[in-house]
């Protein structure tokens, strides 16, 4: 099974400590953050500002706490000083960057127009310009960690992805491929822009970050009205300048997935080796509740 992937813009080809804001449409976009960091041999660097209810998530939640994630909550909720301590501790232990922020706070799902709409009125009532593929983005942890990590960053990566096939024949937006979908079946391909920011050019001061930030979200949404709605039909479904066509095989993955898939399958094979796993399974999530709740 191999993914199709197109890349535009500038990925450096050497692994540097930086900040990946992109949209969010489907969690197969935490697995596109994976690919590109595959490419600059940083995948053990990766790391995700995540939205607070994931932390209780079987396992895994305990594994991104411990991984160097960072949960939030939202707006009032929002514990700023826990976050930058939290980078804090990894500047100091040296500890390289690869930090993936979804600043729409939450995906961008056409068959919920609720939150869409929400977002748009937000936008206008704050004088922003009103964004149609793409949500009003939160600038709250951006801002923290830019400024937490300025003099130990080397960029920002602002990334802009696009699924073929996720629009139906009236030119409506469709869901996004689901991870079931997109390891399971044969995947549209997957576009990805990179835009690669100097610090130096974004703005300190919060509010100036906000606007700068909303301002990529405009350029990422005029690149996907391209993409998406282009009235020439030979401009659809690609982003402009050139391209790499870059195939990611599973050959990459394929021993640790075998030797994790053998190890369960052979757990699973005895009576004593069912019940290890389902207990691992619930001590282990009890366990990670209860370390992430008592260290954030």
């Amino acid at each position: 099974h191999t993914f199709f992937v197109i890349i535009y813009g500038d990925l450096p080809k050497n692994k540097e400590n930086v900040i990946y804001l992109s949209n969010h449409q489907c969690t197969v976009d935490w697995i596109i953050a994976d690919m590109l960091a595959i490419r600059q041999n940083a995948l053990g660097h990766v790391r995700y500002v995540l939205k607070d209810g994931l932390k209780w998530l079987p396992l895994y939640g305990w594994y991104f706490s411990q991984h160097g994630g960072v949960y939030v909550k939202r707006s009032a909720k929002f514990n700023e000083k826990e976050m930058r301590e939290k980078f804090r501790a990894q500047m100091k232990a040296e500890t390289p960057m690869y930090l993936v922020i979804f600043p729409e706070g939450t995906r961008y799902n056409p068959e919920i127009p609720k939150v869409i709409a929400d977002s748009q009125s937000f936008a206008e009532k704050e004088g922003l310009a009103i964004l149609k593929h793409v949500l009003t983005p939160r600038v709250k942890a951006t801002h923290v960690a830019i400024d937490t990590m300025k003099n130990y960053l080397d960029a920002v990566y602002d990334v802009t992805v696009a699924y073929e096939g996720t629009v139906d024949h009236k030119g409506q937006r469709k869901l996004a491929p689901s991870m079931t979908e997109f390891l399971c079946k044969e995947c549209p391909r997957v576009h990805i822009f990179i835009d690669r920011i100097e610090l130096k050019d974004i703005p300190e001061e919060q509010m100036y970050m906000r606007r700068w930030l909303h301002e990529r979200f405009e350029i990422k949404d005029k690149l996907l009205i391209e993409f998406y709605d282009a009235k020439d039909s030979k401009r659809r479904n690609k982003f402009p300048g050139k391209s790499v066509h870059s195939k990611l095989s599973l050959k990459k993955t394929l021993p640790s997935l075998l030797f994790l898939g053998g190890l369960t399958a052979s757990m699973l094979l005895t009576e004593s080796g069912r019940k290890l796993y389902v207990k691992t399974w619930i001590y282990g999530t009890l366990i990670g509740c209860l370390w992430v709740s008592i260290k954030p």
